[in-house]
């Protein structure tokens, strides 16, 4: 498999500004940094500049402790969860063509790794079930051999879709309260 580890490292000793930092930018991610000092004073009692806040950010994002991403509003699409049974026969000639086929499409939102029956899990997002369907059909002709079941649940009625801010707090504390 795709070793992960080494690309998604972070390293990072978060200071109780970045936590803030990041909780209000979860709570609103168009914030300036302008106003991301004014709430840090005298929402969080931290004296802190714009410049810094924005240099803050800048840095975080640069050392990948927090991705963005362009999430669509979900009445836009249908989510999909796919998991991925395994064909062993073919497995260790095949399994990369399929993992990138997975990873690289327009449709996948997330794609991750998992133990377990199914080990490739995928989020993906299409403008209607026939597309999936055919998405699916498509997926088989390229690549049935590695697989040996490709099981799709319809995600309906989405109630949440977002990050809370309470979240980093977990990141200065160490633990899940």
């Amino acid at each position: 498999m795709v070793d992960s580890t080494s690309q998604d490292e972070v390293d990072w000793e978060f200071k109780e500004r970045d936590i803030k930092i990041l909780q209000e930018l979860s709570e609103d991610p168009q914030m300036s940094s302008r106003e991301m000092a004014d709430v840090l004073e005298t929402e969080h009692d931290i004296d802190i500049s714009h410049v810094t806040v924005s240099e803050r950010i800048r840095r975080m994002r640069d050392a990948g402790v927090f991705r963005e991403a362009i999430l669509p509003n979900e009445q836009f699409f249908n989510f999909a969860l796919f998991e991925f049974k395994f064909d062993a026969r073919n497995f260790g000639d095949e399994w990369r063509a399929a993992m990138e086929y997975i990873m690289d499409d327009r449709h996948t939102l997330m794609y991750f790794i998992s133990n377990g029956e199914y080990q490739w899990k995928t989020i993906m997002m299409f403008r209607d079930r026939e597309t999936e369907s055919k998405w699916i059909h498509d997926f088989y002709k390229a690549h049935g051999g590695v697989v040996s079941n490709v099981r799709n649940s319809v995600v309906h009625n989405l109630l949440k879709f977002q990050t809370d801010s309470e979240i980093f707090a977990l990141l200065n504390d160490g633990g899940d309260r």
